[in-house]
């Protein structure tokens, strides 16, 4: 029972094509990425976030293998969603800081494929209950790892920015104090000149 329970978990997560990574996105820079779908009505699903810089936003666009964008959207800090891709080919994933002069995005890109090969797997046999019981158990994992990895992947980016937004305030305030320091130093060296010119003018005065 616990082989059966393994192996059709294993078949469940080798037709899933998934790819994950994070990079950085340079000023005025585009970067894209390619995932081929080898299968008609496929669902595929992508996720982005940008941790940290500037604004925490980017541009991005998805083209068919027939060069047509099916999605385009500007100045999002995050998406998540799935489409159905209903041609075979190369399908094209664009993100895109080219409205940023000077700040850097580090962002977090996964991308993945199902075919849909688990809606095609045999039912249990009515009379097999423990088989049927093993789907169930399969399906409500896989349900509750998804939903583990989208609260991850939340949390993740909420504290990225979060760390990111203090280290930009602790740049700030240092800079601050610079400025105000200097200020005060030159404010104190002109009130010394000011009150070294009266005395010397007052002596003048005086003779």
């Amino acid at each position: 029972m616990l082989l059966n329970l393994l192996y059709t978990f294993s078949v469940l997560v080798a037709y899933v094509q998934a790819t994950a990574l994070t990079f950085a996105l340079q000023p005025n820079e585009k970067q894209c990425f390619y995932i081929f779908n080898n299968k008609q009505n496929s669902n595929v699903g992508y996720y982005f976030a940008v941790q940290a810089g500037g604004s925490f936003d980017i541009n991005y666009y998805i083209k068919a293998p027939n060069g047509v964008t099916i999605v385009q959207a500007d100045k999002l800090t995050h998406a998540d969603y799935i489409f159905t891709a209903d041609q075979v080919g190369e399908y094209e994933f664009c993100l895109s800081n080219e409205m940023s002069t000077f700040a850097e995005k580090i962002v977090d890109f996964e991308v993945k494929v199902d075919d849909d090969f688990k809606a095609s797997l045999p039912d249990a046999p009515k009379e097999n209950e423990a088989v049927e019981g093993m789907q169930k158990s399969v399906k409500s994992i896989e349900q509750k790892m998804n939903m583990l990895t989208s609260a991850l992947n939340y949390y993740k980016t909420r504290n990225n920015r979060n760390q990111s937004t203090v280290k930009s305030t602790e740049s700030r305030i240092f800079w601050f104090s610079i400025v105000d320091l200097v200020l005060m130093v030159s404010i104190s060296v002109f009130q010394v000149l000011v009150v070294k010119y009266f005395f010397q003018g007052s002596r003048k005065q005086m003779v």
